[in-house]
């Protein structure tokens, strides 16, 4: 019997088949490997982002996906064909892509980010159609502003990581993403509902756009808030940048100036100087005080100190300071107080201190003290009149807040309302107050100054012919950061502004920097108030009837020889002459104010109010 011997050429024979079959095997396996990943996306457990919409429920940022191209430099068996394949998705030369797979400085690169569904939908398909290797589509959590640049500052930019980069994006993270909990049934983030009126915002952003292109300004702040909630109805700042094509924005687009500028104000600092000189019983409403253009100042070391006036404007109470915006008087004024009380009330109204909004890198501003090196026998009248001192534009309404509630200031805020995916709520803004600073008369004394600077004032141009208004603007001059000290060329034009002075509803502060031309405050910036005003009167729904300051006819009706009797109202003084109020002003009960000469065309408040103890009534004649 033959046996047939298993040779050890067959032996080699054999194991060289079987390492060819193992070879392909793991070759084939290797090359699919790539093939299912350029196609598929990787499915993390993730928490979805909650959206930004405003107070009305108007979405100005919700979550959408997107999805980064990447390559593996090494594994891309042909970057020609890749590219070739490629380059009409991703808006890129068949070079450029070649580049970036060839000249790649690691072995990994992305091709293109942030790329939508239906391009996403076509890639894949041409990467699985002609097999392309070395590729791979990942899923990201993205975002889409509907809105555009509308409010983008309070909105904020998310970045390609899935966190907020600036705006309430930024400092709302953790509500609107916060970390994935393996325990919990619910991961997605809360949606947030921000103070801001987008269709508010729309109309106000149209004015501010025309105003910054009739003074070709450098920048544009307006801000809108409720007198009495302390939230911010409208916030513009401009340049501003486009939220879904931020990558590209301007630097100084993405600044949010509002909350990160600080700058002098100027005379729109008065009221708040004056404020603290009438509280702390430094200054009386009836001082008088003579402006002869310059107020000299010397010091106990000799040092003598000149603060000019821009007129003269002879013997005027404070009202009259305000109304005409005298540094003169203010100057005089500021002698009365003591160095640390006025600081401390300064301070109280909220100066050097951040606001707290929900935005973030605020600025908190600052003002010169008597231990810093520069304080000079100059420092405390230049800051009454609103030098030597940077606010911000926030810092600036939630002071006026403290007028419009008598004395008590409010805390501002950009969040209405927060609420889980299921549309419950579990945030509801309510006001909060903060400590009294000013009494109330005092506060009601401010505003009628306001409401003068208005009626007949530096402000006039801000006057609404239906609703009464208290503002006052304020010009400053800015810093030279080259030369030092300040610009003979550039200029912050601003106006604060508070309406209806009767009940305080709006706070309206606007500020120009560096305008082309006419930089005068009563003339660039109280028109835009007045504009501004008006639309949110309509917008919201004020009532226009009933304004204690009513537009003039050129008509006055002449009463008869007899004086109008205050009773328990009121009376119409409309028409009644100079000589016919002289004995009101003997009254102790009543604060009686006669503006002018010839007869009455205008009153405040109107007819047919209730009378109160130590009321203010004030008379326009001309």
């Amino acid at each position: 019997m033959q046996i047939n011997n298993f040779s050890k050429k067959r032996f080699a024979v054999f194991i060289t088949i079987i390492a060819a079959v193992l070879f392909y095997i793991l070759f084939s396996y290797a090359k699919l490997a790539f093939l299912p990943a350029a196609v598929k996306t990787e499915q993390h457990k993730e928490v979805l982002r909650g959206s930004i919409l405003d107070r009305n429920g108007k979405t100005l940022a919700v979550k959408a996906n997107f999805y980064h191209l990447a390559a593996t430099p090494s594994s891309v068996e042909d970057p020609q064909k890749t590219a070739e394949i490629l380059s009409p998705y991703l808006d890129k030369t068949e070079e450029e892509i070649v580049r970036q797979i060839t000249k790649a400085s690691s072995d990994f690169v992305y091709l293109k980010k942030k790329i939508e569904q239906d391009v996403y939908e076509s890639i894949a398909d041409e990467i699985a159609k002609n097999r392309l290797s070395g590729l791979r589509l990942d899923r990201i959590q993205g975002r889409i502003y509907p809105e555009n640049m509308l409010a983008s500052q309070v909105i904020g930019f998310m970045g390609d990581d899935g966190v907020g980069l600036s705006g309430i994006e930024y400092s709302m993270q953790s509500v609107l993403s916060p970390d994935y909990d393996p325990l919990s049934s619910d991961n997605q983030g809360k949606d947030i509902y921000v103070t801001i009126d987008a269709n508010l915002q729309y109309k106000l952003e149209q004015i501010a756009r025309s105003t910054m292109e009739s003074t070709q300004a450098e920048s544009l702040m307006l801000i809108a808030a409720h007198a009495k909630k302390g939230e911010i109805l409208s916030y513009i700042s401009l340049p501003a940048a486009n939220l879904n094509t931020y990558s590209s924005a301007l630097e100084a687009e993405k600044r949010d100036l509002p909350s990160t500028f600080a700058y002098e104000p100027g005379s729109v600092f008065k009221v708040f100087s004056v404020a603290s000189f009438i509280e702390t019983g430094a200054v009386k409403q009836s001082d008088l005080y003579l402006c002869d253009g310059k107020h000299e100042i010397r010091s106990t070391n000799g040092e003598k100190v000149v603060i000019t006036c821009l007129d003269h404007h002879g013997w005027i109470t404070a009202r009259e300071a305000l109304q005409y915006s005298c540094n003169d008087a203010l100057a005089q004024m500021s002698e009365k107080i003591d160095t640390n009380t006025f600081l401390s009330m300064i301070k109280a109204f909220g100066f050097t201190t951040k606001t707290g909004v929900e935005l973030p890198y605020e600025n908190p501003g600052s003002v010169r003290n008597p231990d810093d090196r520069l304080w000079s026998a100059r420092s405390k009248p230049t800051i009454s009149i609103g030098q030597e001192i940077s606010v911000s534009a926030l810092q600036m309404v939630q002071a006026g807040t403290a007028l419009a509630n008598n004395g008590i200031p409010l805390k501002l805020s950009f969040i209405s309302q927060i609420a889980s995916s299921d549309g419950t709520l579990t945030y509801q803004h309510t006001p909060v107050y903060k400590e009294q600073i000013l009494s109330g008369s005092t506060a009601r004394y401010i505003l009628s100054c306001m409401q003068t600077t208005a009626q007949s004032g530096t402000g006039s141009r801000a006057a609404l012919g239906d609703v009464s208004i208290g503002v006052k603007t304020g010009t400053a001059q800015m810093s030279d950061k080259e030369k030092g000290g300040y610009s003979t060329t550039d200029f912050l034009s601003n106006c604060l502004a508070v309406f209806p002075i009767e009940d305080p509803q709006i706070i309206l502060y606007i500020v120009i920097s560096k305008a082309q031309g006419e930089t005068y405050a009563g003339r660039i910036v109280a028109p835009v108030i007045a504009d501004a005003a008006d639309v949110i009167i309509d917008h919201l729904g004020l009532a226009r009837s009933g304004a204690s300051s009513i537009a003039h006819t050129g008509k006055i009706a002449i009463t008869s020889g007899t004086a109008p009797v205050i009773g328990t109202t009121v009376p119409n003084f409309t028409g009644t002459p100079k000589r016919l109020l002289i004995p009101l002003l003997d009254r102790n009960d009543l604060r009686i104010i006669i503006n002018g000469d010839g007869w009455v065309y205008a009153q405040s408040p109107e007819p047919g109010t209730p009378v109160t103890e130590n009321m203010l009534i004030e008379l326009h004649l001309q």
